[in-house]
């Protein structure tokens, strides 16, 4: 839909680095993710998932490349083409012109993600003080720690109740755009000389845009099935056989993509299979959790853990209508837990 909106609005003229051959993007996954190169760096928790390397200046020529790396998705997108490559919910972001919050850290580092969370659901004004914190980052360069003041005088700044929200608004913005501002215009420069960001804005929200890059997966519901664990539940419950007859038989090709997002926060699917599936942990499976209480609510999901909370619903027909109620609201931007 995009490349026939784009090419009704007009026909590019196209730059002279344009190489009409595919092998631009089918080579892309392997050199600029080369940590040589020092332009992307891995998720923690998810290896497969990248990243701009906030250090990648140690590369002479990095800006160069992440406008390069541009052009190069520019080109798959408008090319119809699938990239081998994914990428956190914040870069899709900024990729749309869309604000990123405090919630996107989660795919960055979740470790980091549930300290910012801590910070914010404390209510000890003592326990906040024993930390020690500022309106200061440290920051890591090659061995050499460098504080970078978050706001003028941020040294001085302690963190209180009072101002903590701001603190964790700061630190965000700080290392999911700020301090990657540089490589962040480099890129865009060249993804908008083929995807005009008034476009690109207009017709997609992040989930969309990381299945338009990399495509749909194919999922094998057999390999996941032999690869999943229960908690309060068994292979045999009757829920747990309407759930899987429910996506082998009543989900769409589009709606198994937005489960595996809903589920694990990305439809990457490992090149090893379900097996090699990791979360904020390291390697973990996906799971399925009997949800206590109210059988009217909705399944819910936790994608650091790969984790689906399913209630144990009286009926097979309730169950799939839950489920794919919970997995297309998700997709339509009420988000993940």
């Amino acid at each position: 839909m995009l490349c026939q909106l784009w090419r009704a609005r007009q026909a590019p003229s196209l730059p002279s680095w344009w190489v009409p051959s595919r092998t631009l993007t089918n080579g892309f996954p392997i050199a600029e993710f080369n940590p040589n190169y020092a332009l992307f760096l891995p998720a923690n928790g998810r290896p497969s998932t990248f990243l701009i390397n906030p250090a990648s200046s140690v590369n002479p020529d990095h800006l160069s490349f992440f406008r390069f790396c541009g052009r190069i998705i520019g080109k798959a997108i408008y090319e119809n083409q699938r990239l081998d490559c994914y990428f956190v919910r914040s870069f899709y972001k900024h990729m749309l012109g869309r604000p990123v919050t405090w919630h996107d850290m989660e795919a960055m580092d979740p470790d980091y993600y549930r300290n910012l969370k801590w910070i914010l659901e404390c209510q000890d004004e003592e326990m906040l003080k024993a930390l020690d914190l500022t309106f200061t980052i440290e920051e890591s360069d090659f061995g050499k720690t460098n504080v970078v003041e978050l706001i003028p005088n941020g040294s001085n700044i302690p963190v209180t109740q009072q101002n903590k929200q701001e603190y964790v608004q700061k630190v965000c913005e700080h290392k999911m755009t700020s301090g990657i501002q540089d490589q962040l215009q480099a890129f865009l420069e060249g993804f908008h000389e083929l995807i005009p960001s008034d476009l690109v804005g207009t017709l997609f929200d992040d989930k969309e845009l990381e299945l338009l890059i990399a495509g749909l997966p194919t999922i094998d519901v057999e390999d996941l099935k032999r690869n999943t664990e229960y908690v309060n539940y068994s292979s045999q419950d009757p829920q747990i056989k309407w759930f899987w007859k429910c996506l082998e038989n009543d989900f769409t090709e589009d709606e198994m993509a937005w489960f595996l997002q809903f589920v694990t926060g990305s439809t990457q699917v490992p090149l090893e299979g379900f097996q090699a599936l990791t979360g904020m942990r390291g390697p973990q499976k996906f799971s399925i959790h009997k949800a206590p209480g109210d059988k009217t609510r909705l399944p819910s999901a936790h994608t650091c853990f790969n984790q689906l909370d399913l209630p144990d619903y009286d009926t097979e027909d309730v169950l799939k209508a839950k489920l794919k109620q919970a997995v297309c609201e998700a997709h339509e931007g009420f988000g993940f837990i």
